[in-house]
């Protein structure tokens, strides 16, 4: 059975930065995509970053590159997401998702129904 378990999240001022950090357990994600979603109170969840453990590959929104990176410990089954520059915008629930996709190229999975398991969120507040 897949979990994810995100854990990082916190008060930050604005222009801070803080580390997310989602452990991953259940399975073998060799083949996955793995990303981070946020969301805000009456908002959809909003696609952040994702990150492909077979080819490292990373894409993220427009709006946190630059700011944001993400990356993964495959031995650690581990996925993080640095933050910096951050700003009040950027405060919300972040969520780790994963999706099985294979091991050959595949497109970017940027939307909610695009992944199969979440985690339970972190909340990210950003004071201005």
């Amino acid at each position: 059975q897949v979990q994810l378990v995100e854990s990082g999240g916190g008060l930050v001022q604005a222009g801070g930065s803080l580390r997310l950090t989602c452990a991953a357990s259940g399975g073998d994600f060799t083949g996955n995509h793995m990303a981070w979603f946020r969301q805000t109170p009456g908002k959809e969840r909003e696609f952040v970053a994702a990150f492909r453990w077979i080819s490292g590959t990373t894409y993220y929104t427009e709006s946190v590159k630059g700011r944001f990176t993400i990356s993964g410990d495959y031995a650690k089954n581990t996925l993080y997401l640095q933050m910096n520059s951050l700003r009040s915008e950027d405060t919300a629930v972040y969520y780790c998702a994963t999706t099985f996709v294979g091991y050959n190229g595949t497109p970017e999975r940027r939307t909610r129904n695009d992944y199969d398991y979440w985690g339970q969120g972190t909340q990210v507040t950003v004071s201005s």
